[in-house]
């Protein structure tokens, strides 16, 4: 909401109060401590554009029926120099409040007033978060879910910003362990293949089979021949490896760059085995964590909310992914001290999450400092059916071709349609039309709808200027209303997609917002005679205009000025 919206429910508590303290003063009311109560946006206007059931919470304090004491705080209110134009009791005793004229005028004058910080707030109070999402594995393209995953990711992070928070993203690039070694596995075998036949050597059940493989392989090839033929097994591995790998992370930082996203670290799981994931083992080692079996260090997981004990440190020596995966959390939450980690998974790491923060908690940090969104997995879909290979490539759908084949700005918002949890469907035929159905489309036109009325105006010789409240205050038509009360609400919709972290609160918002806009210009004639009213309205349509520019910005998508 804007912040006048927060002041007038402040307002009507405190009016509330003072009604019932006089009430009680005058014997209205017996004289008797009470109870909170609340303070709601009626579904029905028709009831008020503020509702509270102060006479029904109070009901069983005083002693009186919820009626008469609605009716006592009615008689008892001052709403003298207040938005608040009138108060009428109803039903079991709700108190509906209705707003002035002048609320109205005011909440526009705010929209103007604030310009591209419209929206935004100090909810967070610069807390500092870090934003860890695709992390997609080096080790071949990205796939769909890295594609929603990152539009969820840039887009919520956008949203922790708008909302006060210090927002920090982050990928994390899985460049050690054991993928890392199956990678260097695959390419060996292509590169064999590659010089000596495909009966050369066979690739392993587990190994990475995908046509990138192949392709780096053959590159290796062509670039050095048979000159690591015959080297040992573990250089010529780490030779294809420095080769194909830095290739891969490359191609990840274009894609994520085509896609509008830009992070403020590239943090290197190698990084952290240079002492980090040692200094944790032996922080887990001296708070009696771990214990030894088969060679190996296992973790005490069973004690700390795990299914099973989990190993740390394998028999030849080497640490797990989970040995790790806890050492970069403590480096975020306690080397560089962020506030709060925000991990975006998809759904199958679900069994990942207990224990993680049952590490976390082992180890003297707490849990709560981090929160892991599941992210459900995506389908295609084109003439209704499922669509898993490309028809340009006639290989499966890769980041790099859907970024190559829809729009960035479709891509961005459809990915940001619905929860993180749900499942959904990304309509490739929807994504490129250019059509009041395809709703990133449809929030642009709005723009560029009104773009065209201020242009038409000026080259009949009509600026827009500033407006009176007085004047402002004529902007009374349901439809203008409905108007206003939407723009009202975006602060605090952009708090609630930060709290809840689903930025698709905002994506609903812009398309319910261009929705009214158009169901207003197609009521509310703006080119009219009278001029005050046709500022006025301009004014509105600048509000609306200035807004979905903030919002679509905020989310990094084209604003057009003409379509």
């Amino acid at each position: 909401m804007s912040l006048i919206v927060n002041e007038v429910q402040r307002d009507i508590r405190t009016r509330i109060l003072e009604a019932a303290g006089r009430a009680m003063a005058d014997g209205s009311l017996p004289a008797a401590p009470t109870g909170d109560f609340n303070i709601e946006v009626p579904a029905d206007r028709k009831n008020g554009d503020f509702s509270s059931n102060a006479a029904m919470a109070w009901a069983r304090d005083l002693h009186r029926a919820p009626r008469m004491i609605g009716q006592a705080i009615v008689e008892h209110l001052d709403l003298g120099g207040s938005f608040l134009q009138k108060c009428e009791m109803a039903g079991a005793g709700f108190l509906n409040f209705y707003l002035s004229d002048s609320y109205y005028a005011a909440i526009l004058q705010d929209v103007r007033a604030k310009g591209d910080r419209y929206g935004r707030s100090d909810y967070g109070k610069g807390k500092r978060i870090n934003v860890e999402f695709i992390s997609a594995n080096p080790t071949g393209p990205m796939h769909m879910g890295n594609a929603r995953g990152g539009a969820l990711g840039d887009c919520l992070s956008a949203v922790l910003d708008a909302a006060g928070y210090d927002v920090y993203r982050e990928f994390y690039v899985n460049d050690a362990g054991n993928q890392i070694e199956k990678f260097g596995l695959s390419l060996d075998i292509r590169y064999q293949q590659a010089l000596l036949g495909e009966d050369a050597a066979q690739m392993p059940e587990d190994s990475y089979h995908g046509e990138d493989i192949r392709e780096h392989a053959a590159a290796f090839a062509a670039q050095y021949g048979e000159q690591y033929l015959h080297v040992p097994e573990a250089q010529r591995r780490k030779a294809l490896v420095d080769f194909a790998l830095p290739k891969n992370i490359a191609l990840m930082q274009e894609n994520v760059a085509k896609y509008r996203i830009v992070y403020d670290k590239w943090f290197y799981e190698s990084e952290l085995h240079k002492g980090e994931v040692a200094d944790t083992i032996a922080l887990m080692q001296s708070k009696g964590l771990t214990y030894e079996k088969d060679g190996a260090l296992w973790y005490r997981a069973t004690e700390h909310g795990g299914e099973k004990d989990e190993v740390l440190v394998r028999s030849n020596g080497n640490p797990t992914y989970f040995a790790a995966d806890i050492a970069y959390h403590r480096n975020k939450l306690e080397v560089r001290g962020f506030d709060k980690a925000i991990d975006i998974w998809g759904a199958d790491h679900h069994g990942h999450v207990a224990r993680m923060k049952g590490a976390l908690e082992a180890i003297g940090i707490d849990s709560g400092r981090l929160d892991v969104i599941l992210m459900q997995l995506v389908r295609l879909v084109s003439g209704g059916e499922v669509v898993r290979m490309s028809k340009r490539t006639g290989k499966a759908i890769t980041l790099t071709d859907l970024l190559t084949d829809i729009p960035i700005d479709a891509v961005r918002f459809l990915f940001n349609m619905r929860e993180p949890g749900s499942q959904m469907e990304f309509d490739l035929d929807l994504a490129v039309e250019q059509s009041a159905q395809n709703p990133v489309y449809y929030c642009q036109y709005a723009h560029a709808r009104i773009c065209s009325i201020f242009r038409k105006l000026a080259n009949e010789g009509v600026l827009p200027r500033d407006c009176t409240t007085q004047e402002l205050e004529r902007l009374n038509a349901p439809e203008e209303r409905e108007l206003i009360r939407h723009l009202s609400a975006l602060t605090e919709e952009i708090v609630g997609a930060a709290k809840n972290y689903d930025p698709a609160r905002i994506t609903r918002y812009t398309i319910d917002l261009a929705s009214l806009f158009h169901k207003f210009y197609n009521a509310c004639r703006v080119s009219v005679e009278d001029e005050s009213l046709m500022q006025s309205r301009l004014y509105l349509c600048a509000c609306v205009r200035d807004t979905i520019k903030n919002i679509l910005t905020m989310l990094k998508i084209d604003v057009p000025e003409s379509m």
